[in-house]
């Protein structure tokens, strides 16, 4: 269930409790007249089956909620409550299958921004992971893959192109394609400087590395890694199961590539460079692929499974 929090101007109501009222999946609704006080206006509090949420909020926009008063959405972990267990079973389809698009914009808004957070994170997993290889290190690999926060961006691109929202596809792909580059140049000055130091030997990375030498030899299973990561992340977003993200994350090589990259272009080892920057691509590419077709497919399958929402008088 979510919990909707609305300030309404005091001439839109009874317009907005109508709504609420004859929206199936909406139950515990509230009205305090006179209660806001910036913006002025009424407070109007209701729950809502998540899989009927999408539409009400759309429905709250469409009346000019956001511009002249305010929605908030909130999780509700725990109701005891029959009318609300009635108002799910009443809601079209599942709560965890429901995508809501409001929601999913939001998150992936702030986590699409090229920031100075974003970019140290990035940076120091791209580091990381530079550690890994030259020490063959599967445990720093996996923790530079968990620490990158590029996953945020590339589902802000597929959001963007699904959604056809052009401010948030640019700004995604302002993060993705001038954090890697930035990310890679600091790790490039890393290496040289740890190789100065004689924290890095030439002679370490050039000698086997069996747990890393998947990160510069793309192959087809690379592409499918992506692919298939690309459907779990996204899935996980639009289902608020956050803790798959960290599954994702340590599914492909996108930083650990960038590392590698980064590494073999400091020691002038051009083959490896352009086999790692053809894996991170591979990756990228793969995530935006499956990603943009998994939130294509969900809002089709909403589509379909979608009954009418004002059937109650």
């Amino acid at each position: 269930m979510l919990h909707l929090r609305i300030i309404a101007p005091a001439d839109r109501t009874q317009e907005v409790t109508a709504l609420l009222r004859g929206t199936v999946g909406t139950t515990h609704l509230v009205v305090l007249e006179g209660a806001a006080r910036d913006p002025a206006g009424d407070v109007v509090m209701c729950d809502v089956a998540r899989e009927a949420g999408d539409d009400l909020l759309a429905g709250l926009r469409e009346m000019g909620l956001p511009e002249h008063g305010a929605v908030a959405v909130e999780d509700i972990d725990l109701s005891l409550s029959t009318r609300a267990e009635q108002a799910e079973a009443q809601a079209p389809g599942e709560g965890v299958d429901a995508v809501l698009w409001e929601s999913l914009t939001e998150a992936t808004h702030e986590e699409s921004r090229l920031t100075l957070t974003y970019l140290t994170f990035l940076t120091v997993a791209t580091m990381l992971a530079a550690c890994g290889v030259i020490s063959d290190s599967a445990v720093l690999i996996v923790g530079a893959m968990v620490v990158g926060p590029e996953f945020g961006p590339l589902a802000g691109v597929c959001t963007g192109i699904v959604r056809r929202a052009p401010r948030l596809l640019w700004r995604s792909a302002v993060a993705v394609l001038v954090g890697f580059p930035v990310a890679m140049l600091l790790t490039g000055a890393f290496c040289v400087l740890m190789d100065a130091l004689g924290l890095f030997e030439y002679a370490d990375f050039v000698k086997p590395h069996p747990m890393t030498d998947f990160i510069w030899k793309p192959d087809p299973l690379s592409f499918v890694v992506a692919l298939l990561a690309g459907v779990a992340g996204i899935v996980s977003l639009t289902s608020a199961k956050s803790g798959a993200l960290v599954g994702v994350a340590i599914s492909v090589t996108t930083v650990p590539a960038a590392a590698n990259a980064a590494l073999a272009l400091s020691y002038g080892n051009l083959a490896e460079t352009g086999g790692s920057f053809l894996q991170l691509l591979v990756n990228l590419a793969g995530i935006v692929l499956a990603g943009t077709l998994t939130l294509l497919g969900q809002k089709l399958f909403w589509a379909y499974k979608r009954r009418p929402l004002t059937v109650r008088s």
